[in-house]
């Protein structure tokens, strides 16, 4: 008997554990995160100022003169793979040297309340922030005006004279943040101003940024997606409707989409991460016409950016890199020789055709 009412107690206990663990798992992006990184980068356009947490790998208030290359790292939606500036720097060793890494982290209203932080501490919504969306406090900023602040910084001379590149990265929903960044960002231009160089990786994300109503079709051909789905081209999957405010001035597509070609872009593919069920996939119409899986959608959007580089005559300055048995893995798909290509220029990575 008191055997069996141990069996009993241990199936509740365990049972007990397994509802706990999944109601975690469910909650994970609407709880707070766990760790809020403990710098603060003061952000203070025009239409107010505000505070990010952020990690720089040294202190970037002083001259850094053997700095050559900045590698900023952009966190997935959940809010909570912060170190993978931490595991890169271990992890790339030698290729690292001379490299400052820079770790910014958006939080919402839940973080902030969470672990009673500042009232300067900016706060967006859930998955604002990826789309380029103001703050919803203190001040309504933009998630690229504060890129715009990190790459002015980079730009800064006095700090950083021997700086030749910059690499902006994101994973998953950062990678959403770093392709829309790339198309619409205005912060290159300092850095370019500067004499650096800036490429943008984007690493399976769910979606891409579209110029029109064209999306990839099964026989390969890219075909008008209205009549399926009205709101194909709804802001961050095309340009038509909802805009953040970041983008004041009238938006042409076609003169976005020219710059865009122009810019050093890489996507960084895991050939595993193929699941048309995946989290955060994206199952509405205007997510779905780029493709059933991440991986599928990344190779529909190299072929559309292609073919448009094609028509406009211009040389094709974007790479797809394809990171062989990876599925949505942040610190794998970083890792990896083409993951260490991208990021660090290491040789051994074969563009994918």
């Amino acid at each position: 008997m008191p055997t069996i009412r141990l069996l009993l107690l241990s199936t509740i206990f365990c049972a007990s554990v397994l509802r706990s663990v999944s109601a975690a798992e469910v909650d994970v992006v609407n709880s707070p995160v766990p760790v809020v990184l403990q710098d603060r980068f003061h952000v203070q356009p025009e239409n107010g100022a505000g505070d990010i947490p952020i990690r720089v790998s040294r202190d970037w208030t002083f001259a850094q003169t053997d700095v050559t290359r900045a590698v900023i790292i952009i966190h997935g939606w959940p809010r909570r793979d912060i170190d993978a500036d931490k595991d890169l720097q271990q992890r790339a060793g030698a290729l690292a040297e001379g490299t400052l890494f820079i770790t910014p982290q958006f939080l919402t209203a839940t973080d902030v309340t969470a672990h009673h932080l500042s009232s300067t501490t900016l706060q967006w919504q859930e998955s604002g922030w990826l789309q380029g969306y103001d703050a919803k406090s203190p001040s309504p900023i933009s998630s690229f005006t504060v890129m715009d602040a990190i790459f002015a910084h980079l730009a800064d001379r006095t700090l950083f004279p021997n700086l030749k590149d910059v690499v902006l990265a994101g994973h998953s929903a950062g990678g959403q943040f770093v392709q829309r960044y790339a198309v619409v960002g205005r912060g290159e231009m300092n850095l370019i101003a500067a004499g650096i160089h800036v490429r943008y990786v984007a690493a399976n994300p769910a979606a891409y940024l579209y110029f029109g109503d064209e999306r990839p079709q099964p026989d390969g051909s890219f075909a008008d997606a209205r009549a399926s789905c009205p709101g194909v081209s709804t802001w961050n999957n095309g340009l038509a409707a909802k805009l953040p405010t970041y983008l004041t001035r009238p938006v042409s597509p076609g003169a976005l989409e020219d710059d865009y070609l122009q810019r050093d872009v890489i996507y960084l593919l895991g050939t595993a991460d193929n699941d048309p069920n995946a989290d955060a996939l994206g199952q509405a119409c205007a997510f779905k016409s780029q493709g059933a899986t991440r991986l599928e959608r990344g190779h529909a959007y190299f072929r559309y950016i292609t073919a448009a580089a094609d028509t406009a005559r211009l040389p094709q300055r974007h790479r797809l890199l394809e990171v062989p048995g990876v599925a949505h893995r942040t610190f794998a798909m970083y890792h990896s020789v083409c993951g260490l290509a991208a990021l660090f220029d290491k040789p051994g990575c074969v563009t994918t055709p």
